[in-house]
């Protein structure tokens, strides 16, 4: 087995793991019994996706998919961001 070989069985071990956790997350996302609950697995869903995206766009060749990949973790951030301020203070501002 060369390098090349070596690396495509581990983006496919890879990929097989990230789909078992996006199942995982939505099961708790749709479940769970709290707000914070569900919060914290659409935050791990969305950052575990723009991981995934990162491991297509290697697969792929792809720089695209990487840029996506950054948006969305950063939508993921603020999400966190807002959350803790209503969390804290009652209200969201800008």
């Amino acid at each position: 087995m060369n390098i090349v070989d070596v690396f495509q069985e581990v983006l496919y071990f890879a990929a097989v793991i990230y789909t078992l956790a996006f199942v995982l997350y939505g099961i708790r996302a749709i479940k769970g019994p709290t707000t914070a609950d569900i919060i914290l697995a659409v935050d791990c869903l969305s950052f575990d996706m723009a991981a995934f995206m990162v491991i297509l766009g290697i697969y792929f060749k792809s720089i695209m998919l990487a840029s996506g990949a950054i948006i969305l973790a950063l939508w993921a951030f603020m999400l966190d961001i807002y959350y803790t301020k209503y969390v804290l203070y009652g209200e969201v501002e800008v």
